[in-house]
């Protein structure tokens, strides 16, 4: 964050020049720019400032640094999942359970990590819990035949610190992984929660399946060593349907 601001300039000014540059706007077409959280009005709340202002209150952290990076290098998922909240919020008003479009959308936005491959059997052990096949009997296929690509602020905050029970919100999308870091990316991803949206498919926790990230092949040097994950309290047993991302401490 500090590399941001070399040369004396504030770390709004770093990102609204960025912004700028690269044309970013919000789902009403306004320039999308970083602001002051005490810009945000008392009883707004946050996601619909966004929409209805094109302003993103940022604070001098790194949670919200990182929050900023993603609406960089991922600007139409950010106003997809921007929009979603602000449609619900509209409807519905802020009440004290967001209900399950907005528990989704918050969910990817703080933790989420995509996981890009074409490989159906692939997919289907991370859906499956199937951590063996995964991540050691399939682990000489990690960089060509799937990858994983953070995508929530919450989940990179952690990371600066990681311990080995971090479990992200994973995203499965068909796509290569020669096309991580590319906009096909931020395309598909916005794509994906509008058709997940359409459907119905957007309720909570029940909408992603959990990736312990430390068993990322490469993500840390002990998971080099396959007893890694004979550990159950990171790498549990499950089955597809029994997704307990929430409400568990490890799973959130």
């Amino acid at each position: 964050m500090a590399a941001a601001v070399a040369g004396g300039a504030s770390l709004h000014a770093c990102l609204n020049e960025q912004a700028a540059a690269a044309g970013l706007h919000n789902a009403r077409g306004l320039p999308l720019r970083f602001t002051a959280q005490d810009e945000l009005p008392a009883g707004t709340a946050y996601e619909a400032h966004i929409h209805a202002t094109g302003a993103v209150p940022t604070r001098d952290n790194l949670h919200d640094f990182f929050n900023a990076l993603i609406w960089l290098h991922f600007p139409q998922a950010k106003v997809r999942l921007n929009a979603l909240q602000a449609e619900v919020i509209q409807c519905a008003g802020v009440q004290a359970g967001r209900g399950g479009v907005r528990d989704a959308a918050t969910l990817f936005d703080e933790n989420a990590v995509l996981f890009l491959s074409t490989d159906a059997s692939l997919e289907a052990a991370l859906r499956g819990f199937g951590w063996q096949e995964l991540f050691v009997r399939r682990r000489p296929n990690w960089g060509d035949r799937c990858v994983a690509v953070p995508f929530g602020h919450a989940l990179l905050e952690k990371l600066v610190s990681p311990y080995k029970s971090v479990t992200a919100h994973a995203w499965p999308l068909a796509l290569p992984p020669a096309s991580a870091g590319s906009t096909m990316v931020d395309s598909a991803v916005a794509a994906s929660l509008l058709a997940a949206a359409d459907a119905g498919r957007l309720r909570g926790g029940r909408s992603f399946t959990p990736l312990p990230v430390m068993g990322i092949p490469g993500w840390c040097d002990a998971n080099a060593d396959a007893a890694f994950y004979a550990d159950v309290t990171v790498f549990r047993p499950g089955a597809p349907g029994s997704r307990r991302l929430t409400g568990s401490p490890h799973w959130c």
